[in-house]
């Protein structure tokens, strides 16, 4: 028996704080070496560079700064997106006339993800401005950029609100939207692409195909998503951190003036520890949504 439309958003609400979880303690070390390069992209040899730097300057909490809003980020976006995810599919369904129960192709599927994104957008960025804050702190203190201040989420947080207000809170929306939007589509449509290649492979459903290939497909997908959105993310990430020091220029500005100014190789800059970690932080993303949606979901298995 399906369960009702509130019991199913509720559980894949569930299993997206599930899933995020796990991401962020699979690579927040590695998160906090890519933001620290997209903002300070001359500062830092590579990442190995990059975490020992951090690791020699602030021991090894300075390789988890941000863990906390990484971790209100994560449950509240993967929360929101898988949600919409699966709400966006039965519009789709609905569109096309089709039944409740009926499979999408693996295009439609990357078509909800890509709308669902939207929505997700909206609750990813305002914890990832703090995040991102955090994570640079040391770097903008240390260049004069900013005055010694309490690296603490609260502290941050009442910093943006005395200073900005509410609207402070989202700044790099536009350049959050352009990534999610096209980075989600290539996301979902390369994790179940990957799934259905190795369902056709083991000639079983795609629900069965097991650990490894949910993670390695899941990792597929962040890669994909990572390949094609980078410089957006870079941009982003730049507006959240320079933003402390007063306004800062929009999405396309910004954009130009890293190009100009830094070369396009800077647009690119942390762009390996995001490689590296995209595989077990989206593997991990997707085995925590997969295993704890099917457990809830076996509740109601007739």
């Amino acid at each position: 028996m399906a369960p009702h439309p509130a019991v199913q958003a509720a559980i894949d609400l569930s299993a997206g704080a599930i899933g995020g979880a796990a991401c962020v303690f699979s690579g927040q070390p590695l998160d906090t070496a890519k933001v620290k390069m997209q903002t300070f992209p001359n500062l830092y040899r590579g990442f190995i560079h990059c975490i020992t730097s951090t690791y020699k300057q602030v021991g090894l909490r300075g390789l988890y700064q941000g863990t906390s809003p990484a971790l209100m980020a994560n449950i509240a976006e993967n929360s929101v997106l898988f949600m919409s995810y699966g709400f966006c599919q039965q519009v789709f369904r609905l569109s096309a006339g089709l039944p409740n129960d009926t499979v999408l192709s693996d295009v439609q599927k990357a078509c909800a993800g890509s709308i669902a994104s939207i929505f997700s957008s909206l609750v990813l960025c305002p914890t990832e401005l703090v995040k991102c804050r955090l994570q640079a702190m040391y770097e903008m203190e240390l260049s004069g950029k900013i005055a010694k201040s309490h690296n603490t989420v609260w502290s941050v947080v009442r910093s943006i609100m005395r200073a900005e207000g509410p609207r402070g809170f989202f700044q790099g929306l536009t350049p959050t939207i352009a990534r999610e939007v096209p980075g989600y589509f290539c996301f979902f449509g390369a994790y179940e692409l990957c799934r259905t290649t190795f369902a056709d492979y083991m000639k079983c459903e795609k629900d069965d195909i097991g650990v490894m290939p949910i993670m390695f497909s899941g990792g597929l997908g962040g890669a994909c998503l990572w390949l094609v959105v980078y410089p957006m993310d870079c941009v982003k990430s730049r507006i959240q951190v320079m933003s402390m020091m007063g306004k800062q220029a929009g999405f396309l500005k910004t954009f130009m003036t890293i190009a100009r100014t830094e070369g396009v190789r800077a647009l690119y800059s942390g762009l390996t520890p995001t490689m590296v970690r995209t595989f077990p932080a989206n593997g991990a993303l997707f085995l925590g949504y997969e295993v704890s949606r099917k457990l809830m979901m076996k509740q109601f298995d007739s």
